[in-house]
């Protein structure tokens, strides 16, 4: 599946995206493979409340299935102004 970071998750993981090989059932799987990797990705998943997840380009939760999806992204929530 592809992984799409934005924001200070692309400056930490130093990545815009990536193809991922996965046996992660729930996005909370796929974060935990992620952080083992290096202390990179481990820094930019460290604090999962100044993340939003979208799931094939539509909002979702870190509980939700990845059945199906093809693309997960990772960002910083969005502010108005």
């Amino acid at each position: 599946m592809q992984v799409l970071y934005f924001a200070w998750v692309r400056e930490r993981i130093g990545l815009p995206k990536e193809t991922v090989e996965t046996t992660a059932v729930t996005v909370m799987d796929l974060v935990e493979e992620l952080r083992q990797r290096e202390e990179r990705y481990a820094l930019a998943f460290s604090d999962l409340s100044a993340l939003r997840v979208a799931l094939d380009q539509e909002l979702s939760d870190f509980e939700a299935s990845l059945e199906g999806v093809r693309e997960v992204a990772f960002f910083p929530p969005m502010t108005g102004g």
